[in-house]
């Protein structure tokens, strides 16, 4: 299965951004890999988290849509929330 995530690049980066960004009910994320530089990106909550409870979500590619430029990616880890069902951080890593 296929999926597919918008995001959008984010300029602000710390702990006191991120924390501002997850009550605002948003998702901070980082996309890494060898050879091309990080890019730090931030989604919806509502965009992942149903996405993100079926299985093959971690062993198949996703395509992110950052600025118009789809970017295809694989799962790497999800910090969730310790009893709340939201995810705080996501890692993806290139295609």
């Amino acid at each position: 299965m296929s999926y597919t995530i918008k995001a959008q690049i984010r300029t602000e980066i710390g702990k006191g951004s991120s924390r501002r960004l997850r009550h605002a009910n948003k998702v901070p994320a980082v996309i890494y890999g060898p050879g091309k530089e990080p890019m730090v990106i931030v989604f919806d909550q509502k965009d992942i988290i149903n996405v993100q409870a079926n299985a093959d979500f971690y062993t198949s590619d996703v395509t992110i849509v950052v600025d118009g430029k789809d970017v295809k990616v694989r799962a790497k880890a999800m910090q969730r929330h310790a009893f709340k069902p939201l995810i705080e951080h996501a890692d993806f890593m290139y295609v």
